[in-house]
């Protein structure tokens, strides 16, 4: 699952990824090619943008904040940002959040200083709050044909609060018509691993914690006799999210929605935490550090330092997203070591309860792309911002440029096999080099599945190409398993009731709002605690636990529980009055 910090996280960043579902009641017919939100029509036809004229094509250069990070960003020298600067005159110079982005968000709106063009997350009501942020709302009706189209009836969902219906960021981060194709997250376990161990079922904490042992008795170091790790979590900074929190929610059933736990039917939210089945989720946690399975560097490694891990192929097992570990499973394919990389399973407490990852959530709206109260030409923006909505602009960032990065056959795009194993096995430096996948959360676009008029697939995370990206071993290992795609080993979108909110993690609060403050001191509770109670010693388990939880009561958390509750039913309000349901 892909948390507001960075899934969005996200998500964020293996960049291919995306964050939403097929959305709303509109959308039901997913990528169909029909006259539905999700179809447009392709590069140069009716719906597409019209041409620039060469006023709007003069060079100029916008500076444009992400809280996200981009490690791989190259000042738009890529292949990519070049043909994107040729066709728009628009030069980015980006700044990527290091370190805490929150902090980063509150030095601007303090000091009034902004970039033009800003992607807060989260943080979005500190500028609001501030007046660093414009009402986007008649830029878009007026110059904006392409972000219209294909946002079309969820247009509404980018609306800052019931009370303030202004649109302070245009929604970039979740697809529009998404079908989710890839299983990124649930627990990974190297190929190797379960080879060994004669390809089990893997559906409980119990089933992963076996071979995981069994592989490390039988292997205890590895082929240069240093030590074979277990499990291995990233708990730097808002890592501890991805690896070691979220985890807690999915496993016992729950619905991806950041901090809370949500009543499907009431819409109460809960501070997830709170709710005792997850209590036996870190209580095994406890006795796999006990039992010497978890690594013992997980709560005081940095993130070069988890990579690094990950690379050296000596980390059996993970709990994890796979844009966080990416770098490292790179490196493992480049050197050849494919049976050293990790195939994704849907583990939860018991087989009884299904594993949420493919819980759909609609459009959510949400996290976006903003234009600062500061910025010197918001009319130039909104038409760059529109271009990338654009066919022309969506084809570009999700399959590169014709004739280099992929041809056409047969009316389809077909990716080269020679481009594939540059993906496949070099994939840091493809994207460096093709900037593809680098504008995703600047733009609107649609999602994997979704469909243009000509019934080509708008991304490369579809049926036909993502076995393509997998190894021979890979392959193997789902054979093994009678599946195609990771996908088919998790429980269907069918299986779920499409959440009437979107995700809980990205309703826009306001900066000040006492619901953020309580969530801050929750937060800091909650880092200091849980990675007590892992590390404790098992008779201390409970005794840690109890005080964690009423140090929360202690903190507020029922009055934060309460805003909350009042922030998600609001949003279920609004967007049902909008969109007549």
């Amino acid at each position: 699952m892909a948390n507001k910090r960075s899934r969005s996280a996200a998500a964020l960043m293996a960049i291919a990824l995306t964050v939403s579902m097929l959305a709303g009641c509109a959308g039901k017919d997913k990528g169909n090619g029909g006259a539905s939100p999700g179809t447009a029509a392709p590069s140069g036809s009716a719906g597409s943008s019209p041409s620039a004229s060469a006023e709007d094509l003069a060079p100029v250069t916008f500076t444009y904040f992400s809280e996200d990070p981009n490690p791989n960003w190259n000042n738009m020298q890529d292949d990519v940002s070049k043909e994107i600067t040729k066709r728009t005159g628009v030069t980015l110079n980006a700044e990527y959040a290091v370190g805490d982005p929150a902090q980063k968000v509150a030095l601007m709106a303090a000091s009034g200083q902004y970039p033009d063009i800003i992607a807060a997350k989260g943080d979005i009501g500190k500028l609001v709050d501030a007046g660093g942020v414009i009402d986007l709302t008649d830029l878009i009706d007026k110059y904006a044909p392409n972000i219209k189209r294909v946002l079309g009836p969820y247009l509404s969902r980018a609306k800052y609060t019931t009370k303030d219906q202004a649109i302070y960021s245009i929604p970039t981060w979740a697809a529009v018509n998404e079908q989710k194709f890839v299983a990124g997250g649930g627990f990974e376990l190297q190929h190797r691993v379960v080879k060994e161990a004669g390809y089990p079922q893997i559906r409980t904490l119990q089933d992963y914690e076996k071979v995981i042992k069994d592989y490390l008795a039988k292997h205890p170091t590895d082929e240069n006799g240093n030590k074979n790790v277990g499990v291995s979590l990233n708990a730097d900074d808002w890592h501890m999210y991805i690896s070691v929190t979220n985890p807690a929610v999915a496993v016992t059933g729950g619905s991806d929605d950041g901090e809370y736990w949500v009543d499907q039917d009431t819409f109460e939210a809960t501070y997830h935490f709170r709710r005792p089945e997850e209590k036996e989720y870190f209580r095994w946690l406890n006795h796999m550090n006990a039992e010497g399975l978890l690594d013992k560097e997980s709560f005081v490694q940095k993130y070069d330092q988890y990579k690094a891990k990950v690379a050296s192929g000596r980390v059996l097992g993970l709990i994890d997203q796979d844009w966080d570990y990416n770098d490292g499973q790179q490196a493992l394919k480049a050197a050849g070591k494919f049976d050293q990389t990790y195939g994704h399973y849907p583990v939860t407490m018991s087989t009884d309860i299904k594993e949420p990852s493919f819980w759909p959530t609609g459009f959510m709206g949400g996290y976006g792309i903003s234009i600062s109260s500061t910025a010197k030409d918001p009319v130039r923006i909104i038409k760059f911002l529109d271009f990338l909505a654009s066919d022309e602009g969506q084809i570009l960032n999700n399959w590169g440029i014709e004739g280099k990065h992929y041809i056409v056959e047969n009316g389809k795009r077909v990716v080269p096999k020679e481009v594939q194993e540059r993906i496949n096995n070099d994939n840091t430096a493809f994207t460096k080099e093709s900037g593809i996948g680098f504008y995703w959360n600047i733009m609107v676009h649609y999602g994997d599945g979704a469909k243009d008029a000509n019934g080509d697939y708008y991304t490369k995370n579809n049926p036909e190409l993502i076995p393509v990206g997998y190894s021979d071993v890979e392959r193997e290992t789902l054979k093994a398993y009678n599946a195609t795609i990771w996908k088919d080993l998790f429980p269907a979108e069918t299986e779920f009731k499409e959440k009437a909110y979107g995700a809980a993690w990205n309703i826009q609060i306001p900066g000040e709002d006492e619901v953020s403050i309580l969530g801050n001191k929750m937060k800091d509770i909650t880092w200091k605690r849980v990675p007590e109670a892992i590390l404790a010693k098992p008779e201390d388990f409970d005794k840690i636990w109890d005080a964690y939880q009423q140090d929360l009561v202690k903190a507020g958390v029922e009055k934060m529980e309460k805003g909350y509750t009042k922030y998600v039913q609001d949003r279920v309000a609004l967007w049902r009055a909008d969109e007549g349901k």
